[in-house]
């Protein structure tokens, strides 16, 4: 039987113990955004939120059910568009009334249609996650989370998570100044252990609307022989995790699609052959931002190289710059 714990003993379990507390502490702020992560993939849940964006603001409404393994969701404009996405499982489709066009596409099952961050390992390596304070927010307990770079590749985030549920309320994308170029608001927010099959079908009218498929397929491997692309460099901590061939609208063949992200912020790259019909002059780069969103065109070796993200400018001209033809696509190759 052991003896009596002595005095130096029980000041190193008490040092350790306060150094647990610290450490559980420390990642706190990182828990909450996995379980808000959790929340927003596993609940059922039906709000209105208001999106500043690019200067101007629109009121939305999102409806999320997971029933039997199937996710569905429904983004409606509640404004003046009265665009919707419903989400079925890997099938999105548009209503555009403006352009009175549905456009039936097929979506990657973890790409929800509001994305919030998502914490990893490498996430930390890169950003800076901490609790800040905590405050009420539409009657609820919350935390404020912020998510904060340490280098001028990314934007660093605000979110106010409910206490009670995980849910979060506000969420603002900050540049590298703290100023806000987008907000999310919720307005109302209600889960519930049941949402019917109604509550997602549109409620704009398709009657001489014309649909656009995308060939009802998930993306497809390059062609054998074509050219495979990738980036020299990258930003620190970005890496490919999508290589595929898609056919886009207005294109005349195969779009190379790329996929770069650091965990929680990614930039999309398109490469096409560049065409001689009100075609960008080789070494001629064009840029544009509105709002979070940059994109930063350019020619590379005939083929014209479009990045576009939730980035800094700088990111995504760093990476459309970087990008190179490796070689001819293996047959059937094809990365996640």
């Amino acid at each position: 039987m052991p003896g009596p714990m002595r005095s130096s003993e029980r000041l190193a379990v008490l040092a350790l113990g306060c150094l647990a507390c610290g450490i559980a502490w420390a990642d706190e702020p990182a828990q909450w955004l996995e379980r808000m992560n959790q929340a927003l993939t596993t609940r059922n849940y039906d709000g209105t939120f208001s999106h500043w964006h690019g200067g101007k603001v629109e009121m939305l409404r999102i409806i999320h059910r997971v029933q039997d393994g199937t996710v569905s969701e429904r983004l409606a404009s509640l404004d003046g568009s009265g665009r919707e996405f419903i989400r079925t499982g890997a099938q999105l489709a548009c209503y555009l009334p403006d352009k009175r066009t549905v456009v039936v596409e097929q979506r990657p099952l973890q790409e929800p249609l509001v994305g919030f961050p998502a914490v990893s390992e490498q996430t930390a390596s890169f950003y800076d996650i901490r609790e800040v304070g905590r405050t009420r927010l539409n009657r609820r307990d919350t935390h404020l989370i912020t998510v904060t770079p340490k280098d001028e590749f990314r934007y660093g985030y605000r979110l106010w998570i409910d206490d009670k549920t995980a849910m979060p309320l506000k969420t603002q994308l900050c540049d590298a100044q703290g100023h806000v170029i987008e907000q999310i608001v919720f307005a109302d927010l209600t889960l519930s252990s049941h949402i019917t099959d109604a509550a997602f079908r549109p409620d704009v009218s398709t009657e001489g609307f014309q649909w656009v498929r995308d060939g009802g397929g998930p993306p497809r491997a390059p062609p054998p022989g074509t050219l495979a692309w990738g980036a020299v460099r990258l930003p620190p901590g970005f890496r490919m995790t999508v290589r595929s061939a898609q056919t886009l609208p207005g294109s005349s063949g195969p779009v190379d699609h790329l996929v770069f992200t650091d965990g929680v912020a990614s930039v999309s790259v398109f490469v096409e052959i560049q065409r001689t019909v009100n075609a960008t002059p080789a070494g001629v780069a064009e840029s544009a931002t509105l709002g979070s969103s940059s994109a930063f065109s350019t020619v590379v070796d005939g083929h014209k190289v479009t990045a576009v993200g939730e980035v800094p400018p700088a990111t995504v001209q760093f990476i459309a710059t970087q990008v190179k033809a490796e070689g001819p696509a293996p047959v059937g190759a094809r990365d996640h």
